[in-house]
Protein backbone atom coordinates (compact mmCIF):
# COMPACT_ATOMS: atom_id res chain seq x y z
CA UNK A 1 0.00 0.00 0.00
CA UNK A 2 1.48 3.64 -0.96
CA UNK A 3 0.80 6.31 1.58
CA UNK A 4 0.04 10.28 0.43
CA UNK A 5 1.50 13.35 2.52
CA UNK A 6 -0.34 16.38 3.01
CA UNK A 7 1.44 19.56 5.00
CA UNK A 8 -0.26 22.25 6.35
CA UNK A 9 2.31 24.82 6.98
CA UNK A 10 2.25 26.07 10.45
CA UNK A 11 -0.11 23.60 11.41
CA UNK A 12 -0.07 20.03 10.67
CA UNK A 13 1.01 17.37 8.81
CA UNK A 14 -1.29 14.37 7.33
CA UNK A 15 -0.38 10.73 6.42
CA UNK A 16 -3.59 9.29 4.38
CA UNK A 17 -3.48 5.54 2.72
CA UNK A 18 -6.18 5.63 0.08
CA UNK A 19 -9.45 7.28 1.62
CA UNK A 20 -8.26 6.60 4.71
CA UNK A 21 -6.38 9.69 6.62
CA UNK A 22 -4.08 7.86 9.16
CA UNK A 23 -2.70 10.41 11.36
CA UNK A 24 -2.09 13.86 11.73
CA UNK A 25 1.03 15.15 13.51
CA UNK A 26 -0.52 18.63 15.01
CA UNK A 27 2.48 20.89 15.51
CA UNK A 28 0.27 24.29 16.38
CA UNK A 29 0.00 26.30 19.66
CA UNK A 30 -2.56 24.68 21.07
CA UNK A 31 -4.87 28.08 22.90
CA UNK A 32 -4.73 26.33 26.45
CA UNK A 33 -1.70 26.94 28.16
CA UNK A 34 -2.41 24.77 31.20
CA UNK A 35 -2.87 21.74 28.83
CA UNK A 36 0.87 22.32 28.22
CA UNK A 37 1.69 23.11 24.57
CA UNK A 38 3.05 20.32 22.79
CA UNK A 39 3.10 18.58 19.40
CA UNK A 40 0.65 15.53 19.08
CA UNK A 41 -0.56 12.84 16.82
CA UNK A 42 -4.55 13.26 16.74
CA UNK A 43 -6.53 11.73 15.25
CA UNK A 44 -4.54 8.23 14.97
CA UNK A 45 -6.30 5.41 12.88
CA UNK A 46 -6.15 1.65 11.54
CA UNK A 47 -5.97 0.86 7.79
CA UNK A 48 -9.75 0.46 7.72
CA UNK A 49 -10.00 3.92 9.62
CA UNK A 50 -10.80 3.02 13.27
CA UNK A 51 -9.79 5.48 15.52
CA UNK A 52 -7.38 4.46 17.91
CA UNK A 53 -6.61 7.76 20.00
CA UNK A 54 -8.52 10.13 22.18
CA UNK A 55 -8.57 13.53 22.27
CA UNK A 56 -9.24 16.36 24.97
CA UNK A 57 -11.29 13.24 26.82
CA UNK A 58 -13.46 14.92 29.66
CA UNK A 59 -11.46 13.21 32.84
CA UNK A 60 -8.38 14.67 31.13
CA UNK A 61 -8.38 17.55 29.26
CA UNK A 62 -4.92 17.70 28.08
CA UNK A 63 -4.44 13.85 27.07
CA UNK A 64 -4.08 14.31 23.25
CA UNK A 65 -3.38 11.79 21.14
CA UNK A 66 0.10 10.49 21.16
CA UNK A 67 2.71 13.12 22.67
CA UNK A 68 5.79 13.49 24.48
CA UNK A 69 5.64 14.05 27.98
CA UNK A 70 7.09 14.92 31.36
CA UNK A 71 5.25 14.94 34.27
CA UNK A 72 7.74 16.32 36.73
CA UNK A 73 10.79 18.24 35.56
CA UNK A 74 12.38 20.47 38.62
CA UNK A 75 9.21 21.12 39.84
CA UNK A 76 7.87 21.94 36.81
CA UNK A 77 5.08 19.60 34.38
CA UNK A 78 5.29 19.35 30.79
CA UNK A 79 2.28 16.71 30.95
CA UNK A 80 -0.46 19.46 31.72
CA UNK A 81 -2.93 19.83 33.93
CA UNK A 82 -2.98 19.55 37.60
CA UNK A 83 0.39 19.01 39.28
CA UNK A 84 0.58 16.03 42.13
CA UNK A 85 2.19 17.94 45.15
CA UNK A 86 2.62 15.26 47.30
CA UNK A 87 0.51 12.56 49.36
CA UNK A 88 -0.66 15.76 52.09
CA UNK A 89 -1.45 17.42 49.23
CA UNK A 90 -2.50 15.65 45.94
CA UNK A 91 -3.15 16.96 42.60
CA UNK A 92 -3.49 20.68 42.58
CA UNK A 93 -4.31 23.26 39.93
CA UNK A 94 -0.35 25.34 39.89
CA UNK A 95 -0.88 27.36 36.60
CA UNK A 96 2.19 28.71 37.05
CA UNK A 97 3.99 24.91 36.96
CA UNK A 98 3.09 24.35 33.37
CA UNK A 99 5.58 24.04 30.87
CA UNK A 100 5.35 24.12 27.15
CA UNK A 101 7.08 22.44 24.33
CA UNK A 102 7.64 25.04 21.74
CA UNK A 103 8.00 23.80 17.54
CA UNK A 104 11.38 25.33 16.26
CA UNK A 105 11.05 23.85 12.71
CA UNK A 106 11.71 21.22 10.93
CA UNK A 107 15.31 20.07 9.72
CA UNK A 108 13.84 17.54 7.58
CA UNK A 109 10.04 16.51 6.10
CA UNK A 110 10.93 13.57 3.66
CA UNK A 111 8.48 11.58 2.34
CA UNK A 112 7.74 8.58 -0.83
CA UNK A 113 5.52 6.45 -1.94
CA UNK A 114 6.31 3.61 1.31
CA UNK A 115 7.27 6.29 4.38
CA UNK A 116 7.56 9.62 6.07
CA UNK A 117 10.44 10.78 7.72
CA UNK A 118 10.19 13.85 9.64
CA UNK A 119 13.19 15.58 11.78
CA UNK A 120 12.00 18.38 14.23
CA UNK A 121 13.88 21.20 16.40
CA UNK A 122 12.08 21.52 19.51
CA UNK A 123 12.51 23.59 22.60
CA UNK A 124 11.60 22.90 26.41
CA UNK A 125 10.32 26.25 28.13
CA UNK A 126 9.39 26.50 31.86
CA UNK A 127 6.41 28.14 32.57
CA UNK A 128 8.78 31.77 32.99
CA UNK A 129 9.39 31.87 29.65
CA UNK A 130 12.80 30.13 30.37
CA UNK A 131 14.75 27.87 27.43
CA UNK A 132 15.30 24.54 29.92
CA UNK A 133 15.90 21.99 26.87
CA UNK A 134 16.46 21.24 23.00
CA UNK A 135 14.83 18.60 21.83
CA UNK A 136 15.54 16.70 18.14
CA UNK A 137 12.60 14.94 17.80
CA UNK A 138 11.83 12.05 14.65
CA UNK A 139 8.36 10.80 13.66
CA UNK A 140 8.59 8.24 11.10
CA UNK A 141 5.44 6.49 9.29
CA UNK A 142 6.54 3.20 7.47
CA UNK A 143 5.56 -0.64 7.01
CA UNK A 144 2.02 0.25 5.54
CA UNK A 145 1.30 -3.67 5.01
CA UNK A 146 -2.26 -4.54 3.70
CA UNK A 147 -1.46 -8.29 4.28
CA UNK A 148 -1.12 -7.93 8.30
CA UNK A 149 -4.00 -4.81 8.42
CA UNK A 150 -0.87 -2.81 9.92
CA UNK A 151 1.56 0.08 10.05
CA UNK A 152 4.38 1.41 12.14
CA UNK A 153 5.27 4.89 13.74
CA UNK A 154 8.43 5.55 15.01
CA UNK A 155 9.08 7.91 17.49
CA UNK A 156 12.88 9.10 18.96
CA UNK A 157 13.86 12.18 21.13
CA UNK A 158 17.04 13.42 21.70
CA UNK A 159 17.19 15.87 24.27
CA UNK A 160 19.92 18.54 25.84
CA UNK A 161 20.33 20.62 28.87
CA UNK A 162 20.65 23.49 28.14
CA UNK A 163 19.81 25.19 31.95
CA UNK A 164 22.63 26.23 34.36
CA UNK A 165 21.32 23.59 36.77
CA UNK A 166 20.62 19.83 36.60
CA UNK A 167 17.20 18.75 35.13
CA UNK A 168 15.84 16.27 37.61
CA UNK A 169 13.21 13.89 35.70
CA UNK A 170 10.31 12.49 38.02
CA UNK A 171 6.64 11.13 38.40
CA UNK A 172 3.97 11.03 40.29
CA UNK A 173 5.14 7.66 42.02
CA UNK A 174 8.41 9.48 43.17
CA UNK A 175 6.26 12.51 44.41
CA UNK A 176 5.12 9.60 46.84
CA UNK A 177 1.73 8.17 45.00
CA UNK A 178 1.83 4.91 44.33
CA UNK A 179 2.30 3.11 41.32
CA UNK A 180 1.43 6.32 38.82
CA UNK A 181 5.07 6.74 37.48
CA UNK A 182 3.36 8.38 34.46
CA UNK A 183 5.55 10.65 32.39
CA UNK A 184 7.21 9.95 29.01
CA UNK A 185 6.14 9.19 25.47
CA UNK A 186 2.26 8.50 26.25
CA UNK A 187 -0.66 7.34 24.15
CA UNK A 188 -4.51 7.85 25.31
CA UNK A 189 -7.22 5.96 23.55
CA UNK A 190 -10.73 6.70 22.57
CA UNK A 191 -13.56 5.90 25.17
CA UNK A 192 -14.23 2.30 23.63
CA UNK A 193 -10.85 1.39 24.58
CA UNK A 194 -11.52 1.37 28.19
CA UNK A 195 -11.34 -2.23 29.43
CA UNK A 196 -9.83 -3.17 26.87
CA UNK A 197 -7.02 -6.01 26.72
CA UNK A 198 -3.39 -5.32 27.55
CA UNK A 199 -1.26 -8.05 26.66
CA UNK A 200 2.91 -8.75 26.83
CA UNK A 201 5.45 -11.33 25.99
CA UNK A 202 5.35 -13.88 27.69
CA UNK A 203 2.73 -16.29 28.92
CA UNK A 204 0.24 -14.91 31.62
CA UNK A 205 1.34 -11.04 31.54
CA UNK A 206 -1.61 -9.99 30.84
CA UNK A 207 -4.01 -6.92 32.43
CA UNK A 208 -2.55 -4.06 34.39
CA UNK A 209 -0.29 -6.49 36.39
CA UNK A 210 2.02 -5.18 33.80
CA UNK A 211 1.72 -1.77 35.43
CA UNK A 212 5.53 -0.62 36.18
CA UNK A 213 7.32 -3.52 34.92
CA UNK A 214 9.65 -3.59 31.55
CA UNK A 215 9.73 -5.33 28.83
CA UNK A 216 9.95 -5.03 25.00
CA UNK A 217 6.42 -4.04 24.17
CA UNK A 218 2.76 -4.01 25.40
CA UNK A 219 0.45 -4.66 23.31
CA UNK A 220 -3.52 -3.27 23.91
CA UNK A 221 -6.46 -4.60 21.92
CA UNK A 222 -10.24 -3.46 21.85
CA UNK A 223 -13.23 -3.95 20.60
CA UNK A 224 -15.30 -0.96 19.38
CA UNK A 225 -18.16 0.34 19.41
CA UNK A 226 -20.73 1.42 16.58
CA UNK A 227 -18.24 -0.98 14.01
CA UNK A 228 -18.22 -4.76 14.25
CA UNK A 229 -14.19 -4.43 14.38
CA UNK A 230 -10.96 -5.19 16.86
CA UNK A 231 -8.02 -3.15 16.98
CA UNK A 232 -4.31 -3.24 18.62
CA UNK A 233 -1.90 -0.75 19.33
CA UNK A 234 1.65 -2.46 19.97
CA UNK A 235 4.30 -0.10 21.81
CA UNK A 236 7.97 -1.38 21.52
CA UNK A 237 11.31 -0.26 23.14
CA UNK A 238 14.18 0.38 20.64
CA UNK A 239 16.54 -2.56 21.63
CA UNK A 240 18.66 -0.08 23.32
CA UNK A 241 16.09 1.40 25.39
CA UNK A 242 16.57 -1.20 27.61
CA UNK A 243 19.97 -2.18 28.06
CA UNK A 244 21.41 -2.01 31.62
CA UNK A 245 24.47 -0.44 30.17
CA UNK A 246 22.80 2.59 29.04
CA UNK A 247 23.68 5.99 31.42
CA UNK A 248 19.55 6.79 30.68
CA UNK A 249 17.43 5.59 33.70
CA UNK A 250 15.40 2.13 32.98
CA UNK A 251 12.21 2.60 31.84
CA UNK A 252 8.86 0.71 33.02
CA UNK A 253 5.81 0.52 31.72
CA UNK A 254 2.60 2.98 32.87
CA UNK A 255 -0.30 1.23 31.59
CA UNK A 256 -4.36 1.66 32.73
CA UNK A 257 -6.94 -0.38 30.81
CA UNK A 258 -9.81 1.39 33.18
CA UNK A 259 -10.92 3.80 34.41
CA UNK A 260 -8.96 5.12 31.62
CA UNK A 261 -6.90 3.83 28.30
CA UNK A 262 -3.41 4.75 28.40
CA UNK A 263 0.04 3.87 27.68
CA UNK A 264 3.32 5.62 29.10
CA UNK A 265 6.89 4.51 28.04
CA UNK A 266 7.82 6.18 31.81
CA UNK A 267 11.45 6.83 32.05
CA UNK A 268 11.50 7.73 35.80
CA UNK A 269 8.35 5.22 37.38
CA UNK A 270 10.12 4.53 40.23
CA UNK A 271 13.32 6.61 40.80
CA UNK A 272 14.53 10.32 39.68
CA UNK A 273 17.15 11.15 37.35
CA UNK A 274 18.91 14.07 36.89
CA UNK A 275 20.51 15.75 33.29
CA UNK A 276 23.67 17.41 34.22
CA UNK A 277 23.86 20.91 32.19
CA UNK A 278 24.80 20.66 28.25
CA UNK A 279 24.00 16.36 28.52
CA UNK A 280 21.70 14.32 26.59
CA UNK A 281 19.45 11.39 26.58
CA UNK A 282 17.80 9.62 24.08
CA UNK A 283 15.02 7.05 23.39
CA UNK A 284 13.85 5.15 20.65
CA UNK A 285 10.20 3.99 20.29
CA UNK A 286 7.76 2.03 17.92
CA UNK A 287 3.84 2.11 17.69
CA UNK A 288 2.46 -0.30 15.70
CA UNK A 289 -0.95 -0.11 14.61
CA UNK A 290 -3.18 -2.82 13.81
CA UNK A 291 -6.50 -4.01 12.42
CA UNK A 292 -8.00 -7.11 14.84
CA UNK A 293 -7.18 -8.45 18.02
CA UNK A 294 -3.86 -10.25 17.96
CA UNK A 295 -2.21 -12.47 19.66
CA UNK A 296 1.09 -12.62 21.07
CA UNK A 297 2.25 -14.96 18.17
CA UNK A 298 1.27 -12.48 15.52
CA UNK A 299 2.81 -9.52 17.31
CA UNK A 300 6.40 -11.30 17.73
CA UNK A 301 6.00 -12.33 14.01
CA UNK A 302 5.22 -8.94 12.93
CA UNK A 303 7.46 -7.02 14.84
CA UNK A 304 10.07 -9.39 13.80
CA UNK A 305 9.62 -8.57 10.43
CA UNK A 306 10.34 -5.00 10.86
CA UNK A 307 13.88 -3.56 11.77
CA UNK A 308 15.08 -0.59 13.93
Amino acid sequence: MTIQVTHTHGERIVVSSGDVELLSYVYRPDPDPFESRKPYIHPLRTLTGNLVSGYRPNDHRWHKGLQMTASHLSEQNFWGGNSYLGPEVGYQRVDDRVGSMRHDGFSAVESTDERLDIAEELTWVENGGAEWAKERRGVSVHSVDAASGSYAIDWSIDLTNVRDAPLAFGSPTTAGREMAGYTGLQWRGPRDFTGGAVLGPEEGQEGQELMGTQGPWLAFSTSHDDVDAHSTLVFAHAPENLDEERAVHASHWFVRSTPIPTVAFSWAFFEEFELAPGESFAFRYRVLVADGAWDRERIAARLGELPW
